[in-house]
């Protein structure tokens, strides 16, 4: 099957997008930290307590955010989007009857040159079930049978 991107494209458009929730993720944690330093006393000193208490909640959660997109950026650094294999691992793509996936991180689906490619953890059900299988390899998951067209 002739697809209209390459499997470097594909980690690339991964690459970005974890980028892209990274910088959102520092964004966030800038801006609570900001808020929090701009609470200013009042003569209610409870609101401003929970005014502090609030921004770093906020704060907190966005750390969390940047280190699990850090910990997806990491994994897939690891991936060689040129490595050629003939069975499914990390950094596979994978064609079936049922639709283009790329083995690397919980992405979900992204959309290239008008084409959907779901990005999945080697880690996830259905990742897992792919792991190892070659050509006209079935994946079940769900009811639902893949067979495997071509790995690229």
């Amino acid at each position: 099957m002739q697809l209209p991107f390459t499997k470097k494209q594909v980690h690339e458009e991964c690459i970005r997008l974890v980028d892209e929730k990274i910088k959102t993720a520092k964004h966030a944690m800038e801006a609570a930290q900001a808020s929090a330093n701009n609470e200013s006393k009042s003569s209610a000193g409870d609101k401003y307590e929970t005014g502090r208490a609030m921004a770093q909640l906020e704060r907190d959660k966005s750390a969390g955010l940047l280190a699990d997109s850090e910990k997806l950026k990491a994994a897939l650094q690891l991936i060689q989007p040129e490595k050629i294999t003939y069975k499914i691992q990390p950094g596979s793509l994978v064609i079936t009857d049922q639709g283009i996936f790329y083995l690397a991180i919980g992405l979900g689906q992204i959309k290239l040159e008008k084409t959907l490619v779901f990005i999945l953890s080697p880690a996830s059900p259905l990742g897992n079930r792919f792991l190892n299988l070659g050509i006209n390899g079935i994946a079940s998951f769900n009811g639902k049978e893949y067979r495997i067209v071509e790995v690229v």
